[in-house]
């Protein structure tokens, strides 16, 4: 029987991170700040020889500290995979997209669980980070890897361990954040235990990894529902007359029961949009409909067309159709501050305006390019001269690197779906909040 006293002795051991993205990259620097050597494996030559080199990717990766970490022998990276078999912990963060049937695509955990599986030796600890739904590691993962004969608990160990990234925020990283871990058997979550307390602050271990997988999914389906809620009654509130935001933040105001969430044009990044539909999958093989998930899919899956139509309801007010007008969208990236595409609402918000037949153009200082699907523009330079050429102005990501005065001083129409022009303007907006009368016009 493997003993996982390595990971808890004072040895240090060596960790593997299959993924080296937004969640592997931050992973393997917090282990290697506790002197734990890395060996990062990823699929992109170009990311390895890049991370080699002491260039990170990653927006909250400082390329200084990859450098460091390099340069003090603590980090290397590689595309051969054969080279797990050098490594006594192994944590998996790769991606888990959804089909277009909203299904759930695996096909990067059991690539990367068969390059485990054909290194796998006695004593290694192996993790899963990638977000999925209950049931993969012990359905999935533990038949695989028990194909070589080795008995989990007692010749390897297998927990789950569901990533808390937040891309761009400050506060809570990698190392503060409380760690979730849930193993097969009892000996496995203490193997996991063992090895991430060495470099994060606290660890929550739970009875299994469906609890852990679980725990995962609930965090993320509590936030879309929320902003599901929060969406709907703002278009309650448009249709009533109502300020919205004023309405929200009189109610924050009440110290017990009630959570601000705020409103938008829609939801983005990889895990609110694409988490609770995990559930959603695997519960129906259960014969379970998951009412509150699907119903909170689709109001949030509307904000976009609420957003157009708020966009040619403004052009309607000065005589012009969408048809042939010039709309600057000011953010793509799905939140504030970061650089970060995935699932982004100004996508789905970009393709209805063009099928509308406008002419449209975008700023974001964090995104130069946007390529996706038949998209194909680059960031414009946000000047007076740029904001008064075009007909409207959408504020879809609200960057606090963007001059919102600016933007209400030249351009003669702004859709603010952030609410973020009302610390730069005086008064009650036009239309509660989401139509601003730019210009002289402006309140």
């Amino acid at each position: 029987m493997a003993s996982p006293i390595i990971f808890s002795g004072p040895e240090s051991p060596v960790m593997g991170v299959i993924g080296l993205g937004y969640v592997g990259l931050p992973l393997a620097m917090e282990a290697v700040r506790a002197d734990v050597r890395v060996l990062g494996f990823d699929v992109s030559e170009a990311v390895v020889e890049g991370l080699l080199a002491g260039r990170s990717h990653i927006q909250d990766v400082p390329s200084a500290q990859v450098a460091a970490a390099v340069g003090k022998g603590l980090f290397d990276a590689t595309t051969d995979m054969s080279r797990l078999a050098d490594c006594d912990v192994i944590s998996i963060c790769v991606p888990t997209p959804l089909s277009k049937t909203r299904d759930p695509d695996v096909s990067y955990i059991v690539a990367a669980v068969t390059s485990v599986r054909d290194t796998l030796r006695p004593g290694q600890l192996v993790v899963l980070e990638s977000t999925t739904y209950p049931g993969t590691t012990r359905e999935l993962m533990l038949p695989m890897l028990e194909e070589t004969g080795l008995k989990v608990g007692e010749d390897f160990f297998l927990c789950f361990s569901p990533e808390r990234v937040d891309p761009g925020n400050e506060t809570w990283q990698t190392h503060n954040t409380p760690k979730v871990i849930g193993g097969i058997t009892e000996s496995c979550t203490q193997a996991g235990v063992a090895l991430y307390e060495r470099f994060i602050e606290r660890m929550v271990p739970v009875s299994s990894t469906e609890a852990a997988e679980m725990t995962k999914i609930l965090e993320n389906t509590f936030r879309a529902v929320n902003i599901g809620l929060v969406n709907e009654t703002a278009l309650i509130a448009d249709r009533l007359g109502v300020d919205v935001w004023e309405v929200i933040d009189a109610a924050a105001t009440k110290p017990f029961g009630f959570m601000k969430f705020t409103p938008g044009p829609g939801l983005g990044g990889h895990c609110i949009p694409v988490d609770p539909h995990y559930l959603a999958w695997r519960m129906k093989e259960l014969n379970y409909r998951t009412r509150f998930i699907e119903l909170a899919s689709e109001v949030n899956g509307e904000m976009p067309y609420f957003v157009l139509g708020k966009v040619r309801e403004a052009l309607n007010d000065v005589s012009r159709s969408v048809r042939g007008s010039r709309v600057l969208v000011l953010g793509v990236a799905y939140k504030s501050d970061i650089e970060d595409m995935r699932e982004s609402p100004a996508l789905d918000l970009i393709r209805l305006l063009r099928e509308d037949g406008a002419t449209v153009s975008y700023h974001d200082s964090y995104v130069a390019s946007l390529e996706h699907e038949n998209l194909d523009l680059a960031s414009v330079a946000l000047t007076p001269d740029t904001l008064r050429s075009c007909d409207i102005a959408v504020i879809v990501t609200d960057h606090r690197n963007v001059d919102y005065g600016a933007v209400l001083e030249h351009a003669p129409i702004v859709v603010d779906t952030r609410n973020v022009t009302r610390r730069v303007r005086s008064g009650p907006a036009q239309d509660h909040g989401w139509i601003v009368k730019a210009g002289k016009s402006a309140t």
